[in-house]
């Protein structure tokens, strides 16, 4: 492995140009070599960001040049996940896929047995997972502050009334479009990492625009074999959006507000040197309630960097992936599982 990682991005949308390009570029492990996009606009965004990566229209043309480099950062719709994913292993390529992982579970599964036999890191860009307030609800249950957790309630909302945008407005979800596979890979990823595996699912899936191929709200209550019931809530239409995290133990609560700052950031332009970057203002500090009342809980900062520190130590070092695949595929199980459910009601 050269000492600078060789990147490609296949995608230069919200996700290549707003999650992996900047963290990419302020890594010194690693160079933006190639960039791919067929949309005009974004090719000349790129080529002004990044003057020394070479702009192609297909991922197609960045696997013709696969022997100059090392990693490809896949950024595109869920349906061609699992096309370029498979193609770039093909070509000896190890592979960053932005959630969801695939479509399929049954995809994802082919993939991860190419990459074993390949001898290749694949890994799931499953940023939230580096969100300051999850970072703050892991460190406050390894500190026991909460004590046994019997409740965990989870919401991402946000207020579209106009339905989605792009490719988000046409995909169904049998082509990995609808809230589930956007938001809701977060929010079932992170009660997952938080209390292991799930025994059984309760779901509501609802559309609620009229051009709605997907659905649009859900609600799930995911019973884990810890004993823990999280309730995950996400909606493209609430214009009030409920508590971010409600975190109840026999000790003690924790209750957060608002969303992570690390995206709006980084489309911004902060820079992750920024002193700023990833920090909740003390104002927006998570609330922790006990006998002795309620009081405020620093956030943790945000840390989306971490994800591409680990990746770059897992290729140099041979250090633990960043995210295991198979724990994105778990969370597609699921997904796959409320689909199912719904559809035979």
């Amino acid at each position: 492995m050269p000492a600078n990682i060789r990147t490609a991005i296949i995608g230069f949308g919200v996700s290549g140009r707003v999650f992996h390009a900047p963290l990419l570029a302020a890594n010194p492990d690693f160079e933006i070599s190639m960039i791919a996009t067929s949309n005009p606009e974004r090719q000349q965004q790129a080529a002004r960001a990044y003057p020394r990566a070479a702009i192609v229209p297909s991922y197609q043309e960045v696997l013709e040049s696969a022997e100059n480099l090392d990693l490809l950062v896949i950024g595109t719709p869920p349906p061609t996940h699992y096309e370029i994913a498979r193609a770039a292993l093909e070509h000896g390529l190890h592979v960053v896929v932005d959630k969801p992982f695939v479509v399929r579970s049954a995809q994802g599964e082919e993939l991860i047995a190419l990459a074993g036999q390949r001898g290749l890191t694949l890994t799931v860009y499953q940023n939230r997972r580096w969100d300051g307030d999850f970072l703050t609800v892991k460190q406050l249950m390894a500190e026991k502050t909460l004590g046994q957790v019997h409740s965990f309630e989870s919401r991402f909302e946000w207020f579209k009334p106009e339905g989605m945008h792009s490719w988000k407005a046409k995909l169904t979800a049998q082509d990995g479009g609808g809230i589930l596979y956007d938001l809701g890979t977060h929010l079932i990823d992170q009660a997952v990492e938080l209390f292991g595996p799930v025994e059984s699912i309760q779901s509501s899936l609802r559309a609620l625009t009229e051009k709605a191929t997907a659905e649009e709200d859900a609600h799930l209550v995911l019973n884990h074999h810890s004993g823990t019931q999280s309730r995950l809530t996400m909606s493209s239409l609430n214009a009030s959006p409920g508590p971010r995290f409600q975190v109840a133990g026999n000790l003690g609560a924790y209750t957060s507000y608002g969303l992570d700052p690390q995206e709006p950031q980084l489309a911004s332009g902060m820079g992750v040197e920024h002193d700023e970057y990833g920090r909740k203002p003390e104002e927006n500090w998570g609330q922790l309630a006990d006998n002795h009342g309620a009081r405020p809980v620093p956030t943790l900062p945000g840390d989306y960097p971490q994800f591409y520190r680990a990746l770059a130590t897992c290729l140099h070092h041979a250090g633990p992936i960043p995210v295991d695949p198979q724990d994105s595929l778990s969370v597609l199980r699921l997904i796959e599982s409320i689909h199912h459910d719904t559809a035979n009601e």
